[in-house]
């Protein structure tokens, strides 16, 4: 029985190794500075963004959240949500190509929003909300460079976005894909536009890895861990009771 025992022993540490594996799987995944919904029609008019930021820095809340809005295909009419504890700064750019609407043409277009003055706690996030009158029609998605900083001085730059058919780099910028009019799209946000402050993060999703140098790898890393984590899990589990099966027939005394 001693053999049957080690054998149980080493499927329970392959097991918790799993599961760990998958849990902290789920977590990078989830880390990054994400914009909702993941996708409008182009030329969508009068319609929210929500930018979600994750703190998952253990030492630290975040202070300060830069959101970069792209002036090569404007959004126009943007207006911010005021956020309890927050304060807003929005910066306008003069258009290198002004664009013409039908209530005239737009020289210039909010490029940066500030959020200062508030904090997001270790293990919570905040929603921020952003309105705008009409989204660009001459793109296939819209890049909203991010820059995250906090209370220690460490600044996660979610700047980065995939090549064509590359996986998800290492601190992604949220994208905001633009569909062809007509197409279903600004579906459920996963955000309530209505909250304010800060939500605290689900248990699965919270992480030790350190923010300033943060690297979040792609969901399909993630998940694929997670599967080969759960598999690696069952086989040990299995190959435990086929011991014990073994060990309780061999010490069996005939009739």
């Amino acid at each position: 029985m001693s053999s049957v025992r080690a054998t149980l022993r080493r499927a329970g540490v392959v097991t918790a190794l799993a599961a760990t594996g998958l849990l902290a799987a789920a977590g990078i995944a989830s880390a990054h500075v994400t914009v909702h919904p993941e996708s409008y029609a182009k030329g969508a008019t009068d319609g929210v963004l929500t930018f979600r930021v994750p703190n998952e820095e253990d030492g630290a809340g975040t202070t300060k959240v830069q959101v970069f809005l792209p002036t090569d295909h404007p959004l126009l009419g943007v207006l911010v949500s005021p956020q309890d504890g927050w304060t807003a700064k929005v910066t306008n750019t003069k258009l290198k190509k002004p664009v013409k609407t039908d209530d005239g043409t737009i020289t210039d277009a909010v490029s940066e929003i500030t959020w200062t003055g508030g904090r997001i706690d270790p293990g919570h996030y905040a929603d921020f909300n952003v309105a705008f009158g009409q989204l660009p029609d001459d793109t296939d998605q819209l890049v909203f460079k991010t820059l995250q900083t906090y209370s220690d001085g460490k600044t996660a730059r979610w700047i980065e976005q995939p090549a064509q058919g590359d996986e998800e780099p290492e601190s992604p910028a949220p994208v905001l894909k633009l569909t062809a009019k007509g197409a279903d799209s600004g579906a459920d946000t996963g955000a309530d536009t209505g909250a304010s402050g800060t939500t605290p993060l689900p248990e699965s999703s919270k992480s030790a890895a350190s923010t300033g140098s943060t690297a979040s790898a792609s969901d399909s890393t993630a998940r694929g861990l997670g599967v080969a984590g759960l598999v690696v899990g069952v086989l040990g589990l299995a190959a435990a009771g086929f011991a014990l099966a073994r060990g309780r027939n061999g010490g069996a005394r005939p009739e």
